[in-house]
């Protein structure tokens, strides 16, 4: 068997990025060497929180979880409890988590682990605001080159916002952040709403999670029923966007996933326009390429992936 592609998943769990977990958790190809969680969907206490519900839910208390940034570089904290209820986790009752609370500072964390490990061996999911990953990167500058990838959940080009008219949460909740990591020169792949929009729950897929009779796939059917419920109403379809699995199932299979190389600019001085992810889709700039941005899905074969391997925890 190859050996198991490295990761470290910074998260602010949320519904969507617990099931992003469980996918990463569901598959023997990955191994997370550490969850970093990040103040974001909910203030940081529970994000760290949930992390820990999600890794215990899965029979791995073994992960070692670490909390990080309170609050973003620059503005106030701007979170989103309508979507993802008071716990964040709002839907399945899930235990109080008994594993440990790792007492390093994720960002230490992050630094070490890319300084001691071999250069061009970690992965950086980023299903959250980019504050950890970009504290990180101003910390210890030398870690950029070391990162191989960094794939990540925000921003929008055709699709627009979902926050503002013009920003994506991930973003808008940290654009300083997110302009530090875009201008790191480190290889990006982004997943924006304009893929995620494509990977809805409709009811038949959640009913195939709680179809497989576990723990997990009945907590994961509870998770999206809540987790939709905003985005039908807002949108008006059948199920809510999935949005952070797209990063870990990329990791898998990134033929499920079609987009192209472009300038990526993230907005930090207008407030009008906060956390917009400036695309240069169709090249109309100098700029230089410094991220592969996503625009389509596979969405079938998404979920069948999703069950398949939420299926094995």
């Amino acid at each position: 068997m190859p050996q198991s592609r490295k990761i470290i998943i910074d998260t602010d769990p949320g519904q969507d990025d617990a099931v992003a977990i469980l996918l990463a958790l569901g598959s023997a190809e990955l191994e997370i060497v550490g969850i970093t969680a990040v103040a974001g969907n909910v203030p940081l206490k529970l994000t760290e929180k949930n992390a820990r519900k999600i890794c215990e839910l899965a029979g791995r208390p073994d992960i070692k979880v670490y909390a990080g940034a309170i609050r973003p570089l620059v503005r106030e904290l701007v979170t989103a409890e309508e979507v993802h209820g008071k716990t964040g986790l709002n839907g399945p009752d899930l235990p109080e988590p008994r594993m440990k609370l790792q007492n390093q500072y994720a960002v230490d964390f992050i630094v070490e682990t890319l300084m001691k490990e071999q250069s061009g061996t970690i992965t950086l999911c980023a299903l959250g605001p980019l504050t950890n990953v970009a504290l990180a990167l101003i910390r210890e500058p030398k870690i950029a080159p070391r990162i191989k990838e960094i794939v990540l959940m925000g921003g929008g080009f055709f699709e627009g916002g979902n926050v503002t008219p013009t920003a994506e949460f991930n973003i808008y909740v940290d654009p300083q952040a997110a302009d530090v990591v875009f201008k790191a020169g480190i290889p990006i792949v982004m997943m924006p709403l304009d893929v995620t929009h494509k990977a809805l729950t409709t009811a038949t897929r959640t009913q195939a999670f709680r179809k497989l009779g576990t723990r997990v796939g009945t907590a994961t059917a509870e998770m999206l029923e809540f987790f939709e419920r905003f985005d039908e109403e807002k949108y008006g379809t059948d199920g809510g966007p999935l949005h952070d699995p797209c990063v870990i199932a990329y990791l898998l299979k990134p033929e499920l996933f079609k987009g192209r190389t472009c300038n990526v600019t993230v907005e930090t001085a207008s407030e009008l326009t906060m956390g917009m992810t400036v695309i240069d889709w169709w090249g109309v700039t100098k700029r230089p390429k410094n991220a592969m941005v996503m625009r389509d899905i596979d969405h079938d074969a998404f979920f069948a992936l999703l069950v398949e391997r939420l299926g094995r925890l």
